[in-house]
């Protein structure tokens, strides 16, 4: 719980006082690197002074990952009560320390046992001694968006299934208004002509689903803009199998998704006045008798045959067959959606920023914007008209994979961009992004990093 009070009274179990460059406290008098944490004992309280550095080099992130380093510290394992004083009142820094503690102290520990005595940031009360602004508890409410969607795609892969997501998905619209639901399942992915999304999950003994939330929080007039995630509860590869060293997190393949899931209790928290389509196509890559094979050519929604080159090259098909399903039946103003499409985008931007594709330059922008604003962060790669002649097949309209090596996240949102109809369009490829191995990266821990959803509710509710 993050809660806010004008002044700092000094009244919680530990008080965590933030300090920049050339700045002290009347209980320190001396000036702290950055990353240095100091603890001073009062009888049963305890100030803990962290080090910010020079003012000219800090920045908003850094600042997220001192809060993040001193709430990960022993000296608050057991506290139930903080205050923080902040260094600055600068809304932007007020910002980064409620996303320091919100995002930076989450931790994945559903399966571990616990410490009764070891406190989570979800167990204490944590005040930040500064006014209380609606931009404030706005970020609050953004951050639980993200820890939902950290939650789905961390946990199993049989657990987070479509039906799990469906329930996720129900419970988030219970009883709210504006609100309408439209679930295709298998036998109506059949009746409809949705074979690309079949295709992917015909290995598998769970159900493929496409979920669509429509919501109305807009004029009549207004067309939808619609957030679209990719949903591979679990991707093996298919026919071409996956590696060891590759297979072992494509429980997160569906991360697209579970952002989908965040950004919906985002907007229903803040009571975001717009028309959207929140879409889940979710799916299960898996192999067996019944997988679909490479040299298959495969019919899709829209009318276009597919190729098969590599059954590996999943995600893009199942979003083909429900990028081409919106336009024809809700016609969408805007598509925007979210991937762990490729490794190609991890070998060109790293883990740190998200790959933006888009056929429109104003979207593109203002999502960049949206990205700046929020340390979500995207970077834009091209979509050019030659690119479509690398997914051509000689057998079929088009191939899911490239005829060239090289450029495999830039030929892969082509092949997405083949069935957009020149609808406004917006492909963030956050497969790199959307997981951190090991002992964490940048404020982030190990485990699912909720890419996008901050980005995306930001660039809701200012454009």
């Amino acid at each position: 719980m993050i809660l806010f009070r004008s002044q700092a009274k000094y009244d919680k179990e530990v008080a965590v006082v933030l300090l920049g460059a050339n700045q002290t406290h009347k209980r320190f008098k001396q000036e702290l690197e950055k990353g240095e944490i100091f603890p001073v004992l009062e009888g049963k309280k305890t100030f803990l002074f962290i080090g910010l550095g020079k003012a000219s080099s800090l920045s908003l992130t850094d600042v997220r990952i001192q809060v993040r380093k001193a709430f990960l510290s022993s000296y608050l394992k057991k506290a139930k009560t903080v205050e923080i004083i902040p260094h600055s009142k600068d809304d932007a820094a007020i910002l980064a320390i409620i996303e320091g503690v919100a995002i930076g102290t989450y931790i994945w520990d559903k399966y571990k046992s616990k410490d009764k005595d070891d406190k989570t940031v979800k167990e204490k009360q944590v005040t930040i001694a500064v006014d209380a602004k609606k931009n404030f508890m706005q970020a609050v409410a953004v951050c639980q968006g993200v820890s939902l969607t950290r939650d789905l795609a961390n946990d199993n892969a049989d657990t987070t299934t479509s039906v799990y997501l469906e329930k996720t998905v129900r419970s988030l619209i219970k009883g709210k208004k504006n609100i309408r639901l439209e679930i295709l399942n298998r036998k109506e992915l059949k009746a409809k002509g949705l074979f690309l999304h079949l295709a992917v999950n015909q290995g598998s003994n769970k159900d493929p689903k496409l979920i669509i939330v429509r919501y109305n929080g807009g004029k009549k007039t207004e067309k939808y803009t619609a957030i679209i995630g990719k949903g591979l509860t679990f991707d093996t590869g298919g026919l071409n199998l996956k590696p060891t060293g590759s297979i072992e997190t494509m429980k997160i393949d569906m991360s697209g998704a579970a952002a989908v899931c965040g950004i919906l209790k985002n907007v229903l928290s803040l009571g975001i006045k717009k028309n959207l389509l929140f879409v889940l196509s979710i799916a299960e890559n898996s192999i067996g008798p019944a997988a679909y094979k490479p040299g298959d050519v495969l019919k899709s929604y829209a009318g276009k045959s597919v190729e098969i080159g590599n059954t590996d090259a999943e995600g893009r098909l199942v979003l083909a067959d429900t990028f081409a399903y919106l336009i024809a039946n809700y016609k969408p103003a805007k598509m925007i959606d979210l991937a762990t499409l490729t490794g190609a985008c991890v070998v060109a931007l790293g883990f740190d920023y998200s790959g933006l594709f888009s056929n429109n330059d104003e979207l593109a922008r203002q999502l960049i914007d949206a990205s700046s604003e929020t340390d979500d962060r995207i970077w834009r790669l091209p979509v050019y008209p030659e690119a479509c002649e690398y997914i051509k097949s000689p057998i079929a309209d088009l191939k899911n994979i490239s005829t060239i090596k090289g450029g495999g996240a830039i030929t892969a949102a082509e092949f997405l961009h083949q069935f957009t109809k020149d609808t406004p369009w917006a492909h963030l490829d956050i497969a790199g992004s959307a997981y951190v191995e090991g002992c964490g990266r940048m404020y982030y821990g190990h485990g699912a990093t909720g890419a996008g959803v901050r980005l995306l509710t930001h660039y809701l509710l200012n454009n």
